[in-house]
């Protein structure tokens, strides 16, 4: 892997246009907007998804805009930028950098989840599979790039003296359990549990929990023993303490048959008194959805002409509930993939037709 101090990158371009005879056009500074933050100021195109100009990335990077929002994995901009406005440095303006394997295969870990909510997957553009190794080629990831007093990331994964992500880098938003909170996120399990054990290895953090009763549960299953909750990151959010019990509700893989704990999931210490509201909520939010799916029903009956196909109004925008709207359910193949990730909202989870005035608390 290539290690680049961050302070140097910027002179490596400036050396590069001011020596004779070098190829000074192959560097070119970044004007990406979502890429300007990062530890590099100086790109290359052809990129590795083949735009030519920084204009076309430009278009092609701002579909992942409504992904970023979600905060689903920290190496997300990093990955994308490495991709879309790959460093350019002296030594290697043949070709552009790649990111490394172990840099997207996190990104993907985070995010993919809550593609597959949506009936969408990783594109294939951005396939890890094609990536740089570690150890067998140069590449460039988080803990390649220094600054002057040292590392500013934790080592790759890759390398036998990686570590995890300190504490001090984890800044979790705390949510709490209201009714509100519940309705919006649809959550896709609940349980009482136990924390037996936080495990961290470089930068996967995973929590071992004693399940003591589940509240609910969607399509992974929930065995009433020790099961891993999993997070997107280095961090552990919401903070977990070991031997505490728990309300914990979340969200799940189907693909991969786990359940996460990612950021917008709640645990909080339990409390009897906690349980049996959740328990309430629970039962309106379902007692809600079937009058909503009624009320639809008798509506779209009703207003059925005389001679008139009932199903000529599916699939036109009237007709399309606010999760259809801002997501197709169909995947679209190659640069179609913008609709997928351009979302205005960044919160993910279904937001019901309607919610009771009165919060309890």
């Amino acid at each position: 892997m290539l290690l680049l101090p961050a302070a140097l990158l910027a002179l490596a371009a400036l050396c590069l246009l001011r020596v004779p005879g070098a190829r000074a056009a192959a560097c070119e500074p970044v004007r990406i907007p979502l890429c300007k933050s990062l530890p590099w100021n100086m790109t290359k195109m052809p990129n590795h998804l083949h735009h030519s100009t920084q204009a076309n990335a430009i278009l092609a990077i701002e579909q992942f805009e409504g992904l970023l929002g979600t905060h689903c994995s920290p190496d997300l901009l990093f990955f994308l930028c490495a991709m879309y406005a790959p460093i350019c440095t002296i030594d290697f303006q043949h070709e552009p950098i790649k990111p490394c394997k172990s840099v997207c295969e996190r990104a993907r870990q985070g995010c993919e989840p809550i593609l597959i909510k949506y009936r969408h997957s990783w594109p294939e553009s951005l396939a890890c599979e094609e990536l740089p190794v570690y150890d067998r080629g140069v590449c460039i990831s988080p803990e390649a790039i220094v600054t002057a007093d040292g590392a500013d990331f934790p080592m790759d994964s890759s390398n036998g003296n990686c570590r995890g992500v300190s504490s001090e880098r984890c800044k979790c938003k705390p949510v709490r359990a209201t009714q509100k909170t519940y309705f919006r996120n649809n959550y896709n399990y609940v349980i009482r549990a136990k924390v037996k054990e936080i495990k961290t290895k470089c930068h996967d953090v995973t929590a071992a929990v004693e399940v003591k009763e589940i509240l609910k549960a969607s399509l992974v299953n929930i065995p009433r023993e020790t099961v891993n909750l999993y997070t997107s990151s280095g961090c552990l959010c919401p903070p977990l303490n070991v031997n505490e019990e728990y309300l914990i509700m979340g969200y799940e893989d189907e693909e991969r048959s786990r359940l996460l704990l990612v950021e917008g999931s709640i645990a909080e210490k339990w409390k009897d008194r906690l349980g049996k509201k959740v328990k309430r909520w629970d039962m309106k939010l379902r007692h809600l959805g079937l009058n909503t799916s009624d009320s639809s029903h008798s509506d779209s009956t009703q207003s059925q002409k005389p001679g008139r196909n009932s199903n000529s109004r599916q699939g036109s925008p009237e007709c399309l509930t606010g999760e259809e709207k801002r997501l197709p359910r169909d995947p679209i193949p190659g640069p179609a993939l913008s609709s997928i990730f351009k979302m205005p909202d960044s919160n993910l989870a279904p937001t019901p037709a309607t919610h009771p005035q009165a919060e309890e608390n």
